[in-house]
């Protein structure tokens, strides 16, 4: 069990509020297999030019040479704004044709109103850009989740494995670090998180990696989250 007297609490998404086999074998494929039609699509469009920066080119030649570079980040996972806004873009239309319905574990919904309930302001913080990260909320097998939350941070506020991320968002919360409570599946966020001030809690869910040594709180249910 974690008390928690703060004000703010910032959730990760994949592996932390959502199975990690619904991103991986879900959403990931989704964006991959519809990847090469939406670029030649869109060819001209800003996040073409984003992800030519991604891949460390000026420009891409051809829509067949982007389309290979998102194959290629895809395969590295890469963290980077481009392919994330991109996938994004995909999964717009895969939610709102009603090809995808988010999943969450089980006590996330009901933490959620919980939180809220008794004052706590909710934000998210994800790889994923803030619009797939609205459009996952917005588009959940418990409905419409999006008013349970005040904010959305993503890569553009900088690498979750920075301490400067952390302190950024502080700041655009207008809090004192030590007032946010910061839950992930990753000990290398949480470490970070940690060293900009701020409470963590290590989510271990069923399905997710195994992580390395450390002396992080752990929880393996919201419910576990006490509010002080």
């Amino acid at each position: 069990m974690i008390t928690f007297g703060g004000k703010l609490i910032l959730l990760d998404i994949e592996g932390t509020v959502s199975p990690l086999a619904f991103v991986h074998d879900v959403m990931f494929p989704y964006a991959r297999q519809r990847a090469g039609a939406y670029v030649a699509a869109h060819w001209g469009a800003a996040v073409i030019a984003q992800l030519a920066q991604d891949a460390g080119v000026a420009a891409f030649a051809s829509p067949a040479e982007a389309e290979g570079a998102v194959y290629r980040l895809m395969d590295a996972d890469a963290k980077v704004t481009g392919l994330k806004q991109l996938q994004g873009m995909i999964w717009e239309e895969g939610f709102r044709h009603g090809e995808m319905r988010s999943t969450l574990f089980d006590d996330v919904q009901q933490a959620l109103a919980e939180w809220r309930r008794m004052g706590r302001e909710i934000r998210i913080y994800s790889s994923g850009s803030i619009h797939a990260q609205k459009l996952f909320f917005a588009h959940t097998e418990s409905g419409d989740l999006t008013p349970h939350f005040s904010g959305y941070y993503d890569t553009t506020t900088g690498s979750k494995r920075e301490t400067a991320s952390y302190a950024a968002i502080a700041a655009d919360c207008s809090l004192m670090a030590e007032e946010i409570l910061f839950i992930s599946d990753l000990v290398e966020e949480l470490n970070a998180a940690r060293s900009a001030g701020m409470m963590t809690a290590l989510a271990v869910r069923p399905g997710n990696k195994a992580v390395p040594q450390h002396d992080l709180p752990v929880i393996t249910s919201f419910s576990e989250i006490v509010l002080a």
